[in-house]
């Protein structure tokens, strides 16, 4: 039922509006939008200041209108036919090499220049495991002094962020602890007397 009604109401609303587009557009001068309130006042303002305001803005100012109808927009742009362009680039050979690209080392393309008090994933990387290893020899200081960075930050780096270490533990040690604590659980065999056969 929804259909119909609005394929109806469609209709009506477009019934005869070329007619009705024509009458308004033969009229003088449109009539205007209603105001909102507050532009209501600013106009009661402006009629206080200048009593004819509303006789100017009623009337039609001729020599305005007049430097209106002399101004012509002129435009110098050259028409670009894109579909030319589009042949013209289809002409070129395609790519031989279809590989896909290698995925970049840290998931982004290292900058070949680095900025004075900064340092890339790969360099804090590198002095944080030499801090790690060699803690006497890869001191705060050397580390600020290398990469050019500032005492207090490569100290709070240091100080936060760890690399990974990998810990593989040790089979035989797991086993061993495992039947010593079996051994706990079960009963002791020898605190019991022995049965007479």
């Amino acid at each position: 039922m929804g259909k119909v009604m609005s394929v109806v109401s469609r209709q009506i609303n477009r019934f005869n509006v070329e007619n009705r587009a024509h009458r308004v557009l033969e009229r003088d001068k449109p009539v205007p939008a209603p105001k909102y309130e507050s532009n209501i006042r600013d106009m009661e303002r402006t009629m206080e200041l200048d009593p004819k305001f509303l006789d100017k803005l009623n009337k039609k100012d001729e020599a305005l209108d007049q430097r209106l109808k002399s101004v012509y927009v002129t435009s110098e742009d050259k028409f670009i036919d894109y579909g030319i362009k589009r042949k013209e680039t289809d002409e070129k050979a395609l790519p031989m090499d279809r590989r896909t690209p290698e995925d970049f080392e840290f998931g982004y393309k290292e900058p070949h220049r680095v900025a004075p008090g900064r340092c890339t994933l790969r360099q804090a990387l590198q002095f944080i495991t030499d801090h790690q290893t060699e803690p006497e020899k890869w001191t705060v200081a050397k580390i600020s002094e290398e990469y050019k960075l500032k005492p207090e930050l490569t100290e709070n780096i240091l100080k936060y962020f760890r690399s990974y270490s990998i810990y593989i533990p040790d089979i035989k040690q797991k086993e061993s602890i495992l039947t010593q604590t079996k051994r706990k659980m079960l009963p002791d065999s020898t605190d019991k007397p022995k049965a007479e056969e």
